[in-house]
């Protein structure tokens, strides 16, 4: 192949045919030899009179270039000229491609894989074999180099991780490489530790060049206050240009549907690294707010959730006043007030008034009574999530209270008076506290040596005390009892709110112990000490591109694992909870910084372009063709034969030609017409390249199958544009459902909806295996969610074992394709599902399901190329092979279903006509 620049020929011998141009050049301008001239005196009564006909003595130049050019553009496409051919290169042995594949590839990791595609591609065609390794999901032993197409077809396996390499174990893998390689390696454009070491490392078994996006890369640190303001950092690996970037909080509305609260914007100047994002929310805004996230990126960097920590507590201080019995709020008390202000938010007011605003705690220092309507509404906003903290005193220990039957709002029965130094049942010093026990909130906390107790009220020996004790003095007297009522519960602290009966609120201990009970919050990250011996169980975690999923299933991870705040492989960041409250786990720390890679001068670093190649043939074609029939115009303009009929003619061409790019206006109707000669399957155009080219792949392997096995005849499939065609011809349609796709308009809506109820067939596929039920557990089941709010859709169930799609040309009970589930959804039997006519979708579309709802990946399992070879591989061996079989077949089924309608349900019917023809 003879490359010129950014053309390329596929065969560039062809191209010496450029020199007989001259040649001819001097051909068509060579003139006869001039006549003899011979003086005839009859000529003389020629004089004057005009020839209609004249005939040019040479042809113009212009003609001639006009020629010249038509042959010269016959010549060129013949020789197979390529514009923007790919680039050869160099290698012959093995080829390794390594993928960081962490959190800062998910952003344009489309891009990535098409690169990789392209590297394995190439290597393919020079027969090299080839191993593809994510440094994020390291393989047990050194790469295995296979052919490369099978590494091309594990390509759509390959994800990104929300997490760096570990680089030990990146060090202990660089270390087990042998032989001789070249290496690809895809940078995430991201500084990483034992990088230096693995390049050295790979340098020595052969070339290494480097590629990377030029697409700055951000990333968010955790939310903080900074003066009763939330603050975002916003991190980018390199400097550039001045630019912002916009930061959103997202939440739960009162409706509880997930929406934008507010947005604020970080600016870089053209040399920073770190911008700030501030938002002055209120509180009630503020505890909404389940993450913020930096706009139009995906990746699980850019997103940083909020936990408790960022939840301000809404917390009463109660206590009784000293010369009457009614209660009032008092201000905060002293230690207290300075425990709870810098974390928690403290409301003002009468109880009544309290309980109105529904505050998350309520503490009562030193209340001994309250009044039976106080009682009542008190336990009422306990039983549903309140928690009433007491605090002890000389008036609840004077008082009656709990002391024969168990007070409701106290979690244990108390004995008359209390103990303390120099009484009747005095200690001979003060006590200090015994070891928190392990299942025990404050399991973990360090106890300060100054910590000590002189008076306390004592807890009735009870069957259910035990239980109940969650801290205690080292003579083993309860200090903090606990019990739950209803959805809440009630704590009580045997000691006093300040110092006069212990040390206890003098120390840091009783701020952990607040936050342990979930009065307080730090929003600073907690240290191994405040979480050691606690197990977390994870609720939600991120994936690479942003995506919350549920985590139910995920095993709980220790305290001290997650106070380290290391995202790995075990410890995938989301949120995790605790027995009061939970902590978020982000991909990017309070104190992390992000530095762009660098890589040395020797290695060459490539971007992630891959460059589309455009065939020159068929233009330089119509190129000649056009310039032929420029040439015959002019050549009858110049002997003066072009009048009359040959006018006309020769401006009907002109005309043609001039108005050639619009001929597609007038193939409206050639759409119409080519989808309904035939029957014609029909897919819905994703915009993701690779998912349409699957899906016009399957559907032709299945039109195949029908043309082979049924009596329908398909045509080749068509891929369909909700917003602008007519989805009235086809009797099915594909819908591939990705999580990047756009929701239709109003009018593909309403274009949609008449197809439903007019007797068409949508097949939705998630392609994920139904992991995620259909819910919002992924991000393409999200995406169906989104889809299928605005369309009529019927009341669905799991499909029955005696459903019509089991039976219309095999009998098949699993409806597998790449994957094997059998969760699919189709309408429900019941009579319920009413479409917007009043009938029944089954009534109206004859027994036709209006939509199969699955996530099997069925395209795949069709897919085929023009030959009929199969284009993605199934399972292992003949067990794949089978289940490839078994998703065709299901693909029969469910286009017969669509033709056919009830026609097998109605089969049950026809032994009693035939019993009542034979009456």
């Amino acid at each position: 192949m003879l490359t010129l620049g950014p053309i390329a020929f596929a065969t560039p011998w062809l191209l010496l045919g450029l020199l007989i141009l001259p040649i001819l050049w001097l051909l068509l301008r060579a003139v006869p030899p001039a006549p003899i001239r011979r003086r005839f005196p009859g000529v003389a009564l020629l004089l004057g009179l005009s020839d209609d006909d004249s005939q040019s003595d040479r042809t113009p130049w212009w003609l001639l270039l006009l020629r010249l050019s038509a042959v010269a553009a016959i010549i060129t496409a013949f020789a197979g000229p390529v514009l923007n051919p790919k680039q050869e290169t160099a290698g012959n042995g093995p080829l390794l491609v390594i993928m960081d594949g962490t959190w800062a590839d998910a952003r344009d990791w489309t891009r990535r894989i098409d690169r990789v595609d392209a590297a394995l591609a190439e290597a393919a065609r020079d027969g090299r074999t080839a191993a593809l390794v994510t440094l994020t999901d390291l393989p047990p032993e050194p790469p295995v180099f296979q052919d490369a197409q099978a590494v091309q077809q594990r390509l759509p396996n390959v994800m990104p991780r929300p997490f760096a390499p570990d680089a030990e174990a990146l060090s202990l893998w660089a270390g087990s490489l042998t032989g001789t390689f070249d290496t690809f390696w895809l940078s995430d454009g991201i500084a990483h530790d034992s990088r230096s070491d693995l390049l050295t490392s790979l340098e020595t078994h052969g070339t290494v060049t480097a590629f990377e996006s030029t697409r700055p890369v951000f990333a968010l640190r955790p939310a903080q206050f900074v003066d009763d303001a939330v603050s975002v950092t916003v991190l980018r690996a390199a400097a550039g240009n001045d630019t912002e970037t916009t930061v959103t909080a997202v939440g739960l509305d009162p409706a509880g549907v997930e929406r934008r609260l507010a947005t604020a914007t970080a600016t870089f100047t053209a040399s920073d690294l770190v911008a700030t994002a501030t938002f002055d929310l209120p509180p009630e805004l503020r505890n909404r707010v389940t993450r913020f996230e930096i706009q139009g990126i995906r990746s699980a960097a850019v997103i940083t959730l909020a936990d408790d920590a960022l939840k301000r507590r809404e917390v009463a201080l109660l206590a009784g006043a000293s010369d009457r019995e009614a209660l009032e709020l008092l201000s905060p008390l002293h230690y207290l007030e300075q425990a709870l202000i810098p974390t928690a938010d403290l409301i003002e007011g009468s109880l009544e008034d309290v309980l109105l605003a529904n505050p998350d705690v309520i503490i009562l220092a030193d209340v001994a009574t309250l009044t039976a309507i106080e009682a009542d509404a008190m336990l009422e906003w306990v039983d549903t999530g309140g928690l009433l903290v007491r605090f002890a005193g000389p008036r609840l220990a004077a008082s009656d209270i709990s002391r024969t039957d168990e007070d409701p709002l106290m979690p244990v029965r108390l004995r008359v008076g209390g103990r303390s130094i120099g009484g009747a049942m005095s200690w001979g010093e003060p006590k200090e506290l015994a070891p928190f026990a392990d299942n025990s909130p404050f399991f973990g906390l360090p106890i300060p040596d100054d910590v000590a107790v002189t008076a306390q009220v004592m807890a009735q020996p009870d069957p259910t005390l035990a239980d109940r004790v969650i801290a205690q003095l080292a003579d083993g007297t309860p200090l903090v009892t606990r019990k739950s009522s209803g959805n809440g519960s009630i704590v009580l602290f045997h000691v006093t709110a300040n110092a006069e009966w212990s040390t206890l609120p003098l120390s840091g201990l009783f701020v952990q112990m607040l936050e342990r009970l979930a009065i307080s919050t730090r929003p600073a990250t907690p240290s191994v000490e405040d979480l050691a011996g606690t197990t977390w169980q994870p609720e939600d975690v991120l994936d690479a591109f942003g995506e919350l999923s549920r985590a139910d299933t995920l095993p709980g991870v220790a305290g001290e694992d997650l106070a380290e705040a290391v995202a790995s492989a075990d410890l995938l960041p989301g949120l995790y909870a605790g027995e009061d409250r939970r902590i978020a786990l982000n991909v990017t720390g309070p104190d992390d910084v992000l530095a762009a890679a660098t890589w040395p001068a020797r290695i060459a670093v490539e971007g992630l372009n891959v460059v589309r190649e455009t065939l020159l043939k068929g233009w330089l074609l119509a190129a000649a063709l056009v310039l032929l029939s420029i040439d015959i115009i002019a050549s009858l303009a110049l002997s003066g034969r072009l009048r009359g009929p040959r006018a006309a003619s020769a401006a009907v061409v002109l005309m043609a030609m001039m108005i050639a790019p619009n001929w597609a206006d007038a193939q409206d109707d050639s759409f119409a017409i080519a989808s309904t000669a035939d029957v014609v399957l029909a897919y819905v155009i994703t915009g993701d390249t690779q998912v349409d080219e699957m899906s016009d792949a399957g559907l032709y392997g299945l039109s195949n199958i029908l043309f082979q096995r049924t009596s329908i005849e398909p045509s080749f499939p068509v891929g369909i544009d909700l917003e602008t065609d007519e989805l009235a011809f086809f009797p099915f349609i594909y819908w591939p459902v990705t999580a990047d796709q756009q929701l239709p308009t109003r009018e593909a809506y309403a274009r949609l909806n008449r197809y439903l109820r007019s007797g068409g067939m949508i097949l939705f596929d998630t392609r994920d295996a139904d992991l995620a039920r259909f819910g919002s557990a992924s991000p393409e089941g999200r995406k169906l969610q989104a889809i299928a709010r605005g369309l009529d859709i019927p009341a669905l169930e799991p499909i029955p074992q005696d459903h019509v799609l089991t039976r219309t040309f095999y009998l098949l009970q699993d409806f597998p394709g790449r994957h094997a589930s059998r969760d699919i959804w189709v309408e429900a039997a019941s009579a319920n599902a009413q479409a917007a006519e009043g009938m029944p979708f089954r009534d109206l579309n004859d027994g036709v399901t209006p939509v199969v709802i699955g996530g099997n990946d069925w395209a795949s399992a069709w897919a085929t190329d023009r030959q009929g070879t199969p284009l993605v591989p199934i399972g292992r061996g003949l067990a794949g092979e089978r289940q490839r079989e078994i998703a065709l077949r299901f693909g029969v089924n469910l286009i017969m279903h669509v033709l056919t309608g009830n026609y097998k349900s109605d089969q049950v019917h026809v032994p009693a006509l035939l019993d009542r023809l034979g009456q």
